[in-house]
């Protein structure tokens, strides 16, 4: 063996020290199966929630998630006559994700992953009725927090004249889409979701950029969100630009949508990839 290949041998059995030890922890980025723990922990957590936390944190993220169309509302009047409009409006419908996920509150497209782990690790009966409460209870709590915000921007005056007619304009789209349109996007949005929602561990200090560049990808693309959309939806039937009919029919196919590109497409690879390392 020659110098070389034994002083190459000796730095290779070298130990490192403890700072260095830790120092590589630190940098080490999660791998697959560190990442599922972590969103299949949090699922767990979700389900054993009271059923009043779930229903308040919902009702909330209703809200919070309305500030989106409120945003590109604003951002749609202010730069109306901008050959860019369409790339500057669209950056308000980040907004409020931002809040929504970094506030922790309860979304439904998120639950399309997290609480679909533990159910498909555990599948049994008693798990399958606990995500089915969760998704009920989460669903209906972001309905009636989109449809308070379309009712009090609309009746109440909250949102200034000028403002309300750019949340009108920029919700047409979504009130003139097909069943299976809407659908069809949504397949895609809830993908994007259940994907932020999978980074979430890995990113640390750069959860708002990727959560901005993700949502900022659903609205440049004119996917489709059912609580988001929902929103847009309100605000049209509360107008009557949109039958309460069409209103509820979008809203379910769009929902199908999430769901399918959340749960059966997004959350199944992710436990596909996994499910042989956990068992």
């Amino acid at each position: 063996m020659t110098e070389n290949a034994k002083h190459g041998s000796d730095e290779k059995e070298k130990p490192l020290s403890h700072e260095e030890e830790k120092d590589v922890r630190d940098h080490q980025s999660l791998n697959s199966v560190s990442v599922y723990a972590i969103v299949h922990r949090e699922g767990l957590e979700e389900l054993k929630r009271p059923m009043m936390s779930l229903w308040w944190s919902g009702v909330a993220a209703g809200i919070g998630i309305s500030l989106s169309i409120l945003a590109e509302g604003i951002l749609h009047t202010i730069f109306k006559e901008s050959t860019y409009q369409f790339a500057l409006e669209n950056l308000g419908y980040t907004v409020g994700f931002v809040l929504v996920i970094l506030g922790r509150l309860q979304l439904f497209t998120e639950n399309t992953l997290t609480v679909i782990l533990p159910l498909l690790h555990k599948r049994s009966l008693h798990m399958t009725l606990c995500t089915a409460r969760l998704w009920a209870i989460v669903f209906l709590a972001n309905m009636v927090g989109t449809f308070s915000a379309a009712f009090f921007s609309f009746y109440f005056g909250a949102v200034p004249p000028e403002f309300l007619e750019g949340m009108t304009a920029i919700s047409k789209h979504y009130a003139e889409l097909k069943p299976m349109e809407a659908m069809s996007y949504g397949i895609v949005s809830g993908f994007i979701i259940a994907a932020v929602v999978w980074m979430k561990p890995s990113v640390n200090n750069s959860l708002l950029i990727m959560i901005v560049m993700f949502t900022y990808l659903i609205a440049i693309g004119n996917f489709t969100h059912v609580i988001a959309g929902s929103n847009e939806l309100f605000l049209m039937a509360l107008q009557g630009h949109i039958s309460v009919a069409d209103t509820l029919e979008l809203i379910g196919a769009t929902l199908v949508g999430n769901i399918l590109g959340g749960t059966c497409l997004f959350a199944l690879l992710a436990y596909g990839q996994v499910v042989r390392e956990i068992e």
